[in-house]
């Protein structure tokens, strides 16, 4: 009994396996780094627009680069108005010049994420192809770009992408100086590529992008006992040339911003790194199942890596394929000290992010290649019905996840923000209660600082993680600033009572009305999202005013 419209499908799978497998022997025999990267940027950068910011994060960072360009100051990003600086302003550079010439949108906003992860697939690319061969080069091409994670870490305009791409070059380029110069070539161009990588991965996520390149490289030359290779890529032009572009915006930030410096490096990196007590505790092992669910479908061909069934040497290499330039073993070192320095660093800590260790997948991806390299040479049929089968599903998952992401979209203020930008007159004021939305402003296209109204006097704000002590850090470089803008909520009502207030607009979700419940009377806005939007005009008449008592009656 046939079932109706199975053999359309089945012939449709066919069609797409015979075009995906044509596809691969085209990207077997390419050999341009450019096309690698331009590909990847199209598979990437194709539904980046297809859904709005998600918060907080996106929200946040991209409300920051927003915020520089709407005012004209990129060199100090602000958060409501002041100073943020939890993280490095190099994301925000990227994203403010995509927001200026692609429009406020999503997909702007993502691009520096999307550009990030197809420069990383090329080189990583051209790196294989000088120092290994042509087919693990686009095997390791192929597996990381078509890749639940960094699918992901592209769509997503946060510093993770940016962060991941940038140590990883950093490792390509130290790595490139380390065989140039055992090939008695000069390595001063990659060392000062490195140096150049390193300066901009301090300046998109501070030490973090400095310390872990070079500890990927540092055990993998102490394994090889090459100490002499350790010393030539600290040649001092290089170092001149990464002070040179790291250390500019620090020191204006210290003249502006007294006090800039203990905060940013003594505080950010090293007293958070060990302090208990922020958001996303997880277990010294949560990055294993992490990378193994993420990277689905390739992640299952680990196990015949760690059985015999995996590469061992380069016997099962024909000669006349046999075109590495450096021994298997050495790069072998290298994918393992990159992979576990990563994994290691970032599970110390108690908080744990997705996103920490993107770093870790180009490693990955080698070991992965290995494995359908060596399946390759001994069974080419099976080897290419598996790798296109691979694909297919790690496409498949991809596009149900934009899918998902589409038509069960997660919570966003932009309609809320755009009702504001639309009724809101000169002079009005933005107040939100109990929630500062990060990508009202960016949605609203407001650079005035919003009111923000919440408990500023609790004890255990100083042992948060979350919005409010993002902006309670940042006031106290402007106190005069946060004294103005960050209220009790005895001011708020001692403000709306005022006989010549302005007219405000208040932001909050739906159950904030428990704790201020005058919003009940108030002209309330729903676009059926999480917050409301509640407007008092300089008339609105208030139970909780003395001098109107009666004008507001139960």
């Amino acid at each position: 009994m046939s079932v109706p419209g199975l053999g359309r499908i089945r012939s449709g799978m066919v069609v797409l396996y015979e075009f995906t497998r044509r596809g691969l022997a085209h990207l077997l025999a390419l050999q341009s780094v450019w096309w690698i990267s331009i590909l990847t940027f199209v598979w990437l950068a194709a539904t980046t627009w297809a859904y709005p910011l998600l918060l907080p994060d996106e929200g946040r960072y991209v409300g920051v680069a927003w915020h520089m360009l709407g005012t004209g100051d990129y060199l100090t990003p602000m958060l409501n108005g002041m100073p943020f600086f939890h993280k490095p302003p190099l994301f925000y550079w990227l994203t403010a010049a995509s927001l200026s010439v692609f429009g406020v949108n999503a997909w702007a906003a993502r691009l520096c994420s999307v550009l990030i992860a197809a420069l990383l697939v090329g080189l990583l690319y051209r790196f294989l192809r000088i120092y290994a061969n042509q087919r693990i080069a686009i095997l390791s091409a192929v597996i990381l770009s078509v890749q639940p994670f960094l699918f992901g870490a592209a769509h997503y305009a946060n510093l993770d992408m940016l962060v991941g791409g940038i140590m990883s070059m950093t490792v390509i380029a130290g790595a490139t100086a380390v065989f140039q110069r055992e090939a008695m070539r000069s390595d001063r161009v990659a060392v000062l590529c490195m140096m150049a990588a390193a300066a901009l991965g301090f300046l998109a996520k501070g030490l973090i992008g400095v310390v872990l390149p070079g500890g990927v490289l540092f055990f993998w030359l102490l394994g090889r006992r090459r100490f002499a290779a350790m010393r030539h890529l600290l040649w001092w032009p290089g170092i001149v040339l990464f002070f040179a572009l790291s250390l500019p915006w620090m020191v204006i930030m210290e003249v502006r911003y007294g006090g800039f410096f203990d905060y940013y490096i003594v505080y950010q990196h090293f007293e958070r790194f060990l302090e208990t007590g922020f958001n996303n505790p997880h277990p010294f092992w949560f990055y294993i199942p992490v990378i193994l669910g993420l990277t689905l479908p390739w992640s299952v061909q680990l196990w015949r890596w760690a059985r015999a069934d995996g590469p061992r040497d380069t016997s099962f290499v024909p000669p006349a394929e046999r075109i590495e330039q450096v021994g298997r073993g050495v790069m072998r070192g290298l994918m393992l000290s990159w992979l576990l320095v990563i994994l290691v660093f970032f599970s110390i800590p108690s908080s744990k992010l997705v996103g920490y260790v993107i770093a870790a997948l180009p490693p990955l991806a080698w070991f992965i290649a290995e494995v359908f390299e060596a399946r390759w040479v001994r069974d080419p049929l099976r080897a290419e019905r598996t790798l296109v089968i691979s694909i297919l599903i790690a496409v498949g998952i991809c596009g149900l996840a934009v899918l998902a992401m589409v038509f069960f979209p997660q919570p966003s203020n932009r309609p809320l923000a755009q009702l504001l930008a639309q009724s809101a007159r000169p002079g009005d004021r933005l107040v939100m209660l109990e929630r500062y939305a990060y990508d009202v402003p960016l949605y609203a296209g407001r650079t005035e600082p919003a009111i923000v109204v919440t408990n500023w006097q609790d004890p255990d704000l100083l042992h948060s993680d979350d919005w409010r002590r993002e902006l309670y850090d940042a006031g106290t470089f402007v106190p005069a600033l946060a004294q103005r803008i960050l209220w009790q909520p005895e001011r708020l009502r001692a403000a709306l009572c005022e006989a010549d207030r302005p007219t405000y607009w208040i932001l909050g979700r739906r159950s904030v009305v428990d704790q201020y419940p005058f919003l009940q009377r108030s002209e309330t806005f729903d676009t059926g999202g999480r917050m409301l939007l509640w407007r008092l005009s300089s008339d609105t008449p208030l139970k909780l005013c003395a001098e109107t008592p009666k004008t507001d009656p139960e």
